[in-house]
């Protein structure tokens, strides 16, 4: 068995706070570690349950968080950008299970720093009339392969949105969100040991299903202002919608994943 991790920040015990997330300051050393330990938690239930093999993708930010000595020395580690897989970077490599560890709630949600992709970028990305966030863009990426997610981590909002977008995936809740920067964690330790214990018994169970959003694709993103919305608009294959909302088809999900990411990337002009 194959397994590929994919590691955000946001969603680890103990991060609150923007700062936490962005380089150049002691608090962001600080949570680099937190966010690689839970990395190192889930490779070590990854092995428990049976993997033969599995990758870390780096799945925050610029995609080079976590130090690579730091990291579980069995795993191998997908970082840097750009990559046309963006968070699932690997899933192309004969994978048979995936895992979720740090993931967030979606954009104009109520969980502990929400977003999608690029926060000064999008308030809202829907595909075929469906609101996804991260975990169901990148899942659904995955189900393109046939991969299902079999465990996500993350604040109780990021799994209340999810559970059913994920069927037969297997949750930890890290922390409740009380707020958009406040909320009531698990400690470090019994997070990383609820993360190895869930991947450990998801891979043993094979319960998941993978998620699927069959072509062609509708894509409705919603900008944060209407100047982005402008901007994004220079792109001939999108059209602008109501308001700040762009609008593109897609004949598959990697490729509207492709096309939200280099909008993410066009937004740098705005900034």
């Amino acid at each position: 068995m194959r397994v590929l991790i994919s590691t955000d920040i946001e969603g680890v015990a103990g991060i609150y706070h923007r700062v936490q997330t962005t380089p150049g300051n002691p608090e962001y050393e600080r949570a680099r570690v937190l966010m690689t330990r839970e990395a190192n938690a889930a490779v070590a239930g990854a092995f428990d349950g049976g993997a033969r093999a599995v990758l870390v993708n780096d799945s925050h930010g610029d995609f080079r968080n976590m130090p690579p000595d730091l990291l579980d020395p069995r795993a191998q580690a997908v970082q840097g950008k750009p990559r046309p897989l963006g968070m699932m970077a690997g899933i192309d490599q004969d994978i048979d299970a995936v895992c979720l560890v740090g993931y967030h709630a979606r954009a104009s949600g109520r969980g502990i720093l929400a977003h999608t992709v690029n926060s000064f970028a999008f308030a809202r990305i829907a595909i075929n009339g469906q609101e996804l966030g991260e975990a169901g863009l990148y899942g659904a990426l995955a189900g393109a392969y046939g991969v299902p997610v079999a465990m996500a981590s993350g604040d109780d909002v990021f799994v209340a949105e999810n559970r059913a977008l994920l069927p037969g995936t297997r949750f930890v809740e890290t922390k409740r969100a009380t707020g958009q920067n406040s909320g009531i964690s698990l400690s470090p330790a019994q997070s990383c040991a609820a993360i190895g214990e869930a991947v450990a018994a998801a891979l043993r169970e094979s319960s998941a299903r993978s998620f699927r959003l069959e072509g062609p694709l509708e894509v409705r993103v919603r900008a944060q202002t209407p100047a982005l919305a402008d901007l994004f608009c220079l792109w001939p294959s999108l059209r602008r919608g109501e308001g700040s909302e762009v609008v593109f088809a897609a004949a598959h999900v990697a490729e509207a994943v492709q096309v939200i990411n280099a909008l993410s990337a066009m937004s740098s002009a705005l900034r």
